[in-house]
């Protein structure tokens, strides 16, 4: 998919919070972002309804966008079951016809659909599911545990809150102090953006925890630090699963907590999770730290804030309460810089490789259990 040039399909969607996909892509693939579909802003820029992301232009439809050279449409929601909502048939028919691939994070796959994937067949165009998983993903057997660079899993308190968002400012500053970092996609928009990974939501349960494992082990191969996207949340009654898949399967050292300090209760399904309060950051830290205890110690080394719908005074004070309840480095790794958390985890590495130094034994070793 390196190739593509997109358009973005976020009809009716688009906003700092419902088309997650599509942010992404404007935030990490700009130069291939040609324009955005959304009649309701059609006519603003990106910038203007994001806060971010420039002069790309919100078009009023697809037919819109076709002069602009693009050769794939993106589909740039993620909403709650995964569904293609009925009314984007007749867009994704255009671009078909107009010989643009189609590219989609949707549950529901695009390729597996009569008369999407005909008229694909019969365009001569490409449909990508990036939510399709491999068939040969084994059980998870805790040899993520084993790898040599420094494993870190972002969390959250909650659901599209940032974990991927706060993974990927991480490496960028990992990356400028010359470490080098694996980043293990697990979700549709972490594929798209590295361009290899698993959406570990479309995995069958027995098996989430081999898909964490399989991507922590390829992402390690020579690289000091292994970022490994997070998703869901312990507490969030819909998600917890893939959160507890993830943390068992990746089997991390360290874990940055991710937080929207605006937040009160659990997100989702227009507010039929409102009945579930977020913990306190410290609850968090101790539900996460306690959920991966039986298998290894791993602590909450940092907490990423989201603070895009705080004022720049709001945000200053949350970060300082932030560090002063829970004495760990706080910052918000999109609006300002993410050195702390990058520093953070760069003691965690040299404390790791210490480790293995004054030992000369590794956890497998040490545990007797193959490598």
């Amino acid at each position: 998919m390196d190739e593509h040039r997109y358009l973005i399909l976020a009809e009716g969607h688009f906003g700092p919070e419902s088309s997650k996909t599509a942010n992404s892509a404007i935030r990490y693939l700009p130069e291939r972002v040609l324009g955005v579909v959304d009649a309701r802003n059609a006519g603003r820029t990106v910038q203007d309804v994001l806060g971010f992301g420039g002069d790309i232009p919100i078009l009023s439809s697809v037919e819109e966008g076709f002069e602009r050279d693009a050769s794939a449409l993106l589909i740039g929601i993620a909403p709650q079951g995964g569904q293609l909502p009925e009314s984007w048939r007749s867009p994704l028919r255009a671009a078909m016809a107009a010989g643009l691939d189609i590219v989609s994070g949707l549950h529901f796959y695009l390729s597996d659909d009569p008369e999407i994937a005909g008229l694909a067949a019969e365009r001569g165009v490409r449909i990508h599911d990036l939510r399709k998983p491999p068939r040969d993903i084994p059980v998870a057997t805790g040899r993520a545990r084993n790898v040599d660079p420094l494993v870190v899993l972002t969390v959250g308190t909650d659901c599209n809150i940032g974990k991927m968002t706060a993974a990927l400012q991480i490496r960028r500053s990992l990356v400028d102090n010359g470490a080098r970092v694996g980043f293990a996609a697990t979700g549709q928009t972490g594929i798209l953006i590295e361009g290899w990974g698993i959406a570990v939501d479309a995995v069958v349960a027995d098996f989430i925890s081999g898909a964490a494992e399989r991507l922590t082990l390829q992402a390690a191969e020579g690289n000091d630090v292994v970022l490994v996207e997070g998703q869901g949340s312990l507490v969030h009654p819909g998600y917890s699963g893939v959160t507890l898949g993830l943390l068992h399967g990746s089997m991390p050292d360290a874990l940055i907590l991710c937080h929207q300090p605006s937040r009160s209760c659990v997100y989702g399904a227009e507010g039929a999770y409102d009945w579930v309060p977020l913990p306190s950051l410290t609850e968090s830290i101790r539900i996460y730290e306690n959920a991966i205890a039986p298998l290894r110690e791993s602590q909450v080394v940092g907490i990423a804030l989201n603070t895009w719908d705080l004022t720049e005074e709001e945000a200053q004070a949350v970060i300082a309460r932030t560090t002063e309840e829970t004495g760990l480095p706080a910052t918000d790794p999109v609006r300002y810089d993410p050195a702390p958390l990058s520093e953070a985890i760069l003691k965690c590495r040299s404390k790791k490789v210490r480790k293995y130094e004054s030992t000369g034994v590794r956890e497998y070793e040490r545990t007797g259990i193959e490598k």
